[in-house]
């Protein structure tokens, strides 16, 4: 699980380069926390990424 509930953040992609020049493919996933966040009313468990977390854009439970 890769992805934020809350703002879609998702994986990026790209390359290792190494020294001599030769690319392979990487992959760079998201900082994604499962928490327990209060949606309608209600707690629920979300996934959601550090950013999200870290500007109260979801009300912890």
């Amino acid at each position: 699980m890769a992805k934020c509930d809350v703002c879609g953040k998702g994986a990026h992609f790209g390359n290792n380069v190494s020294h001599s020049h030769r690319r392979s493919n990487r992959i760079w996933n998201s900082n994604i926390k499962s928490v327990k966040c209060v949606v309608n009313g209600t707690p629920k468990r979300l996934h959601v990424c550090t950013t999200c977390l870290k500007s109260g854009n979801v009300e912890r439970a």
